[in-house]
């Protein structure tokens, strides 16, 4: 019985395994699961004229979230509901074609087929994996024993459930890999391809030298462009959204309770003789780490106070950019590093050096005079990084910084101002505020600033008052007597995968292409809160006009043209060689003519000074070898080629290895074909999803 119940670790839902690309879920099966929930009732959607209900639905979702949280260790976050939601669709919508197609293709597994996987000479190894003595053999007795022993049956039950599922699988692999083949012009390609090798010298005339006022457009041209090519245009039917975003933020009441939390626990700490370490398990978002710290790694605030404390000291808590938290001083040591602190006034190079240099001088003087040096800073500082916080940089060491600069901070005096200097960004003017060679051994408990749940109320009930008044009156007279910044979307389409600004919200993609023009939608979550959307535009599936694409289109005829151009040069190149076939002279009748050389490349390789050209490789594999080409179009340019080495095709080496070559063509193919396969079925599905009529 021992042996046998590892087998209940077996997980509940069989893995197909082709790449990774689908899972089904045999815990999942479409009866046991009507089963669990019963009748169903306001369906979320349907695949294939088959209805799934909300209860369906929501019933496998908390089954696959508590399997994953199982497995995992970690708990779902609710921000991630949305998109986990997503996949389950997904997921359910694979299982299901999946079983239809099984079904449609007739495909079964007999009980006699499972019985011979489970008694037969080699059973699986995942069973006799729990049946191995201390010899390492399989103890073949003790297996049967379990196998027919009745208080098994359930476990005997679940392994058969896995079985089917690995057999249908493995008969649907089957059917699809049937209709794999793999040619033998395939597999000579493939062996040319990795075989033959050529090098070549070459004239390239490259479009890029062409300068583009030389060519001339036409409307007429860009005209007659746009109609041969009008199918590149094609648009689906698009949407566009006006949108109220309400971002779930902490509120200073969120801040005040971290505070609140972490000074009750200081006040703990005192006299406790728990460890801090017991305290950052339990209180911490971040784990337990006895960190030796340098001076420029933490920050500012809690370097001033940590320099004044002593060990064992409390530190906090303080506000560390979007968190508290609350050091523990375990000890200060010494560093072979020095660390500066320093503030800086930043005016930039302009087209006037003379002109700037008075401004900094001028500013140099106010200083020197006895100016409050933040107050210059915040006032005339280009650096929009440090200019708010009167030019403080904060604590940094060597390399942190340009060499003129670093020179400047680690040589000068603390609390002088410094005479201006030069660097690449432009002139700075230097005040050292603090110097030290310090680190600190800290222990810290780290409280992240997140929105509480009664903030989030909050949050959502602005935005779902917001909903209804401006479905009530109307969306942008609402946002804009309410003080709510309205944005809006570029558009995109039915398919998207995510709204531009909102983020991946598959029922707010839902809305939009339910709705028309005006219709104002109730509150979306989405990953940075919540939001209220209106429909603003519809695009019909058509064509981009053509003033909307003109300006591409005018670059696509220009690039046209010029490789027309390159191609005349190179006829002219061509027709001046001579029989000398000296290719030194295309430069005499073209200056920007690139004559070169490449050496081993493949017939789908990269050219050295060329790149990847399907002309060039081309001809390299059929030209004449010491021969100078007629001229070559290419994709960037025009070519005069004369191929001066290829490898020959070995027939023999060929035969010996064509077998081994198609195998891999043929796994290759195999490894995607249930991927092809699932895609094709996708899109012939008849899927409906109206999940966002129930999840926002």
């Amino acid at each position: 019985m021992a042996m046998m119940a590892k087998m209940r670790s077996l997980a509940p839902w069989f893995i197909i395994s082709v790449g990774g690309l689908f899972v089904l879920f045999m815990v999942l099966s479409d009866a046991r699961v009507a089963d669990i929930v019963g009748a169903q009732s306001n369906n979320v959607g349907s695949i294939n004229g088959k209805d799934i209900s909300y209860q369906e639905f929501s019933a496998t979702v908390e089954n696959i979230k508590n399997q994953q949280e199982q497995q995992n260790g970690t708990e779902i976050e609710e921000s991630q509901m949305d998109l986990f939601r997503d996949q389950v669709w997904d997921l359910m919508v694979d299982q299901a074609l999946v079983a239809q197609k099984i079904n449609d293709l007739g495909i079964k597994v007999t009980d006699e087929e499972i019985t011979e996987v489970i008694l037969g000479d080699n059973p699986p190894q995942y069973l006799r994996s729990n049946f191995i003595d201390s010899t390492g053999n399989f103890n073949r007795a003790a297996y049967e024993s379990a196998i027919f022993d009745p208080q098994n049956k359930d476990i005997l039950i679940q392994v058969e459930e896995q079985i089917r599922a690995q057999k249908t699988q493995e008969k649907l692999q089957s059917i699809i890999n049937a209709t794999v083949t793999v040619s033998e012009s395939e597999v000579k390609q493939d062996y040319i391809d990795k075989n033959i090798k050529m090098s070549s010298v070459f004239v390239a005339v490259e479009s890029s030298s062409i300068e583009d006022s030389t060519i001339e457009v036409t409307e007429s041209e860009i005209e007659d462009y746009y109609n041969e090519h009008k199918s590149d245009y094609e648009v689906k039917e698009q949407r566009k959204l006006k949108y109220v975003l309400f971002n779930k933020k902490p509120s200073n009441s969120d801040s005040t309770g971290i505070v609140n939390n972490l000074n009750s626990i200081v006040t703990k700490l005192d006299g406790d003789t728990s460890t801090f370490k017991t305290y950052v398990e339990i209180y911490s978002d971040e784990p337990y780490s006895l960190d030796t710290t340098a001076i420029s790694s933490l920050p500012a605030n809690a370097v001033s106070k940590l320099m004044a404390a002593n060990r064992n000291d409390l530190i906090g808590p303080l506000l560390t950019g979007q968190s508290y938290t609350l050091y523990k001083l375990v000890d200060k040591i010494k560093s072979d590093e020095e660390f500066v602190r320093a503030s800086h006034i930043l005016i930039r190079l302009g087209t006037n050096d003379d002109s700037v240099k008075t401004v900094v001088d001028g500013l140099y003087d106010r200083l020197i005079a006895g100016e409050p040096f933040a107050a210059l800073a915040k006032e005339y500082s280009e650096d929009p990084s440090n200019a708010p916080k009167g030019g403080d940089l904060g604590w940094f060491g060597k390399g942190a910084m340009v060499k003129e600069f670093e020179d400047a901070s680690f040589n000068g005096k603390i609390d002088e101002v410094q005479k201006p200097i030069k660097t690449r960004f432009g002139y700075h003017i230097i005040k050292v505020t603090g110097k030290s060679n310090q680190k600190f051994v800290v222990e810290k408990i780290v409280n992240n600033i997140n929105a509480s749940p009664t903030t989030v109320d909050k949050i959502y009930n602005r935005a779902s008052d917001f909903a209804y008044l401006a479905g009530e009156n109307d969306f942008t007279k609402e946002a804009e007597l309410m003080k709510f910044q309205i944005s809006e979307t570029p558009s995109f389409s039915e398919n998207a995968q995510s709204i531009p600004g909102l983020g991946s919200n598959k029922g707010a993609i839902r809305f939009a292409f339910d709705n028309s023009v005006g219709s104002i939608s109730e509150v979306f979550r989405v990953a940075a809160g919540y939001a209220v959307v209106m429909v603003s535009d519809i695009t019909e599936e058509g064509y981009k006009p053509l003033e909307e694409v003109k300006n591409q289109i005018e670059i696509n005829v220009r690039n046209e043209k010029k490789l027309d151009k390159t191609f005349a040069i190179a006829q002219q190149i061509s027709e001046s060689l001579g029989a000398d076939d000296d290719f030194g002279k295309a430069r005499e009748i073209y200056s920007k003519a690139k004559v070169s050389a490449a050496s081993d490349y493949t017939p789908n390789g990269n050219v050295t000074g060329i790149g990847r050209d399907y002309a060039f490789n081309q001809y390299s594999v059929k030209g004449e070898l010491n021969k100078v080409s007629p001229p070559i179009k290419g994709t960037r340019g025009s070519y005069l080629i004369k191929v001066t080495r290829r490898t020959e095709f070995d027939e023999n080496n060929y035969n010996l290895r064509k077998e081994s070559l198609k195998e891999t063509l043929l796994a290759q193919k195999k490894s995607t074909a249930f991927r092809d396969w699932l895609t094709a079925i996708r899109e012939d599905a008849d899927v409906v999803d109206n999940r966002h009529k129930f999840f926002r």
